[in-house]
């Protein structure tokens, strides 16, 4: 299977590439610095040099020949304020979505956030604008007519994943490891019965393949 991670260099993309990588499937994807891709092809990734915010939609469809499997792992990481936030996180995604359909990709998996992340706390105005650009990016790939998934990760953290969480169309906001989600996520393009949902993740008692499996039945 080929999997392009738009994203590859970052906390979770390249946790997920490593991953797929060690299981077999054929890996691409789009890092924007050179040390990224330099880092990447250490560790035996394969990825592609480009800027998402510069990049129009067939641009990236050539880049994307032969996927089988999308995958949304990109964030601005509040670099450029709110301006690199609309661009990376929003723009960034519907740049995406019609890449995937100008090359012929049914398949796409989007990291997203919490809605109420962080709630009950004192947030910035730039925080604010993370969220709801995260939310409209989600409104806008689910009215497509894409398989999609849509994962929420709770807030992440750098601990080691434990290889157990909880996943759900709704869970209450904890935490999460940048490692649970790669793997999650791993098991998400495993899994293609899953299909057009919406799925909230945290840390929690289930191991990552069971929870996932589980889903499929709901």
């Amino acid at each position: 299977m080929k999997v392009f991670i738009v994203g590859i260099a970052g906390g979770v993309g390249s946790r997920l590439a490593r991953l797929l990588t060690a299981a077999g499937d054929q890996v691409d994807g789009l890092y924007r610095r050179p040390e990224q891709g330099e880092r990447l092809a250490a560790e035996g990734i394969h990825a592609t040099h480009g800027d998402l915010t510069r990049l129009d939609a067939p641009a990236l469809a050539d880049l994307l020949h032969g996927t089988d499997v999308l995958v949304f792992a990109a964030g601005a990481g509040g670099e450029g304020g709110t301006a690199g936030t609309t661009a990376i996180d929003g723009t960034g995604l519907t740049t995406t979505v019609e890449a995937a359909r100008l090359a012929g990709i049914h398949r796409l998996l989007l990291v997203s956030v919490f809605p109420e992340a962080w709630r009950g706390r004192e947030v910035s105005d730039t925080f604010e604008h993370y969220i709801d650009v995260k939310k409209q990016a989600d409104v806008a790939l689910a009215a497509t007519d894409l398989d999609w998934t849509i994962l929420r990760p709770a807030a992440l953290t750098d601990e080691p994943g434990t290889g157990r969480i909880s996943l759900a169309p709704a869970l209450i906001h904890t935490d999460i490891t940048r490692d649970d989600v790669a793997a999650t996520l791993a098991e998400l393009v495993h899994t293609p019965q899953i299909r057009r949902q919406i799925l909230e993740l945290t840390q929690g008692p289930e191991p990552v393949a069971e929870a996932v499996r589980r889903q499929t039945r709901n």
